[in-house]
């Protein structure tokens, strides 16, 4: 039987880094806009004096290998030589089975390049390759020179693996779904609708602004669908097969040894169509027919592949309960949830959960997710409670509508906001509304009423290079020094 020889392996590289005879990448690729998280991730590819890999993880198609592109343009254009840079897709079945010590090899051996060179290598889904973080590791330790970069779409096992054998030698960097402010941008809309003023967000157009924040929903957190208005007309075959199949049916299966890939589907389903709701796992097991025991592993797996994140309870004294059993599910990109079972309008039943998730999706960018949880009793809820990390007395509490009425009608719809808030002393609370902003006192509890749709633009701004904690006061969750 004929083999791959090792003249056309170096042929797929050089067909791979086109830039070593053009010099320069694809220029549409080039063209395309930045993810708010680019400086920073050139910062971390350019520090030369720590010794580290970057590992750049994320789910499927929120642009991780168009920013590995544009990271190799930048360089070029820095004064990088073309031929110093080297790229990779380990999943390229060319190159299965191929040890990333013998690519790096026939990398510097096609420009006679020595161990002491200043290079810079690309890894792209990294996952596929057997053992990826021992040989990793190993690569830096043997080439301090240069600077390597992984990624891969299985965040699940990156994570993992990153954390438990890359100690001192790698650097997790996490790019999620686009948030709402970089949906704006990409739209080229961010200055008609809203703008920051001294750290504040100013809404220039609140209508336009809240039928933004719905197409955020149905489509924002894939580059693609931003962009191209062919991918928003078919999400359903995008998202539901191109993302969710690859990920629920190849990787996370053939990570964990899971047999059943459908019924991990089925799962996801379920859990896709309920997201901001509460849940447990006896009614999740009784929905989509997964014993419990399975069902605690296939959440694990899930969120630790960033589709989904859980939200935990607590009771009427802000107290975490010993034996968790009820917990609210979010996805961690609400566009899923709409390519699955189809778009929605402004008054669709389902917009409420959704703006929940839309709030999660900024809000799980950023440390100040450690801190947040749901708060709920057998006459009461309330949406968020921040505990912060300063004890177990709570911060905040906030209430996400996507309607008006709790300005009209405080003591129906915010009962157990009110109730919370009396029983803990509290004498501030926020309620994000779907147009009100104005402030009332109800109880002696001072109200302050705010349109979603500024929160999550303002969440996703001030969460994108800093931890949200640092720029939102923990107790207010506005920004500091308002």
């Amino acid at each position: 039987m004929l083999e791959v020889t090792e003249v056309e392996i170096k042929k797929r590289l050089a067909f791979d880094n086109p830039w070593w005879k053009s010099g320069a990448t694809d220029s549409r690729i080039a063209e395309w806009p930045r993810r708010a998280y680019f400086p920073g991730f050139m910062r971390l590819l350019t520090e030369v004096s720590v010794n580290r890999a970057i590992v750049l993880m994320g789910p499927r198609r929120v642009g991780k290998t168009v920013m590995l592109t544009q990271a190799i343009q930048n360089l070029i254009d820095g004064g990088t030589k073309p031929d110093h840079i080297f790229y990779v897709s380990v999943d390229t079945p060319t190159y299965t089975g191929i040890a990333l010590e013998r690519l790096l090899t026939w990398f510097m051996e096609i420009h006679g390049h020595k161990r002491g060179d200043r290079l810079f290598v690309f890894f792209d889904e990294i996952q596929y390759h057997p053992d990826w973080e021992r040989h990793l590791k190993s690569l830096v330790d043997s080439f301090p020179a240069m600077r390597f970069v992984a990624s891969g779409s299985a965040a699940a096992a990156l994570k993992l693996r990153s954390t438990e054998s890359g100690a001192g030698r790698f650097t997790d960097s996490l790019l999620p779904p686009l948030n709402f402010a970089e949906f704006l941008r990409f739209r080229n809309v961010d200055g008609e609708l809203v703008v920051l003023e001294n750290g504040r967000p100013s809404i220039l157009n609140l209508t336009g602004l809240n039928e933004a924040f719905v197409d955020y929903i149905n489509f924002g957190g894939f580059p693609e669908a931003v962009l191209d208005p062919r991918v928003r007309e078919q999400m359903d075959r995008y998202v539901a097969n191109d993302i969710v199949d690859k990920v629920l049916l190849r990787d996370i299966p053939s990570l964990y040894g899971i047999q059943d890939s459908q019924e991990l589907k089925r799962f996801f389903t379920v859990l896709a169509y309920n997201t901001g709701s509460e849940v447990t796992l006896e009614a999740l097991s009784q929905a989509s027919g997964v014993a419990k025991n399975t069902l605690r592993k296939y959440l694990d797996y899930l969120e630790a592949a960033f589709l989904i994140h859980r939200l935990h309870r607590l009771d009427q004294n802000a107290q975490r309960f010993k034996r968790v059993t009820h917990f609210k599910v979010y996805l961690t990109n609400p566009s899923i949830r709409s390519a699955l079972f189809g778009p929605v309008v402004a008054d669709d039943p389902a917009m409420g959960r959704l703006t929940e998730t839309a709030v999660f999706s900024q809000l799980a960018q950023s440390a100040l997710a450690q801190g947040l949880f749901y708060a709920r009793w057998k006459d009461g809820e309330v949406d968020i409670v921040s505990r912060g990390t300063w004890g177990k007395r709570p911060v905040t509490a906030v209430e996400i509508k996507w309607s008006d009425r709790a300005v009209t009608r405080p003591r129906e719809e915010l009962t157990g906001l009110l109730s919370f808030c009396a029983r803990l002393g509290l004498t501030n609370a926020w309620v994000y509304t779907r147009t009100t902003q104005t402030q009332l006192n109800v109880d002696g509890v001072a109200l302050a009423f705010n349109p979603v749709s500024m929160f999550c633009y303002m969440a996703a701004v001030r969460g994108i290079e800093e931890p949200l904690r640092d720029l939102l006061d923990p107790r207010t969750m506005q920004p500091l020094g308002s």
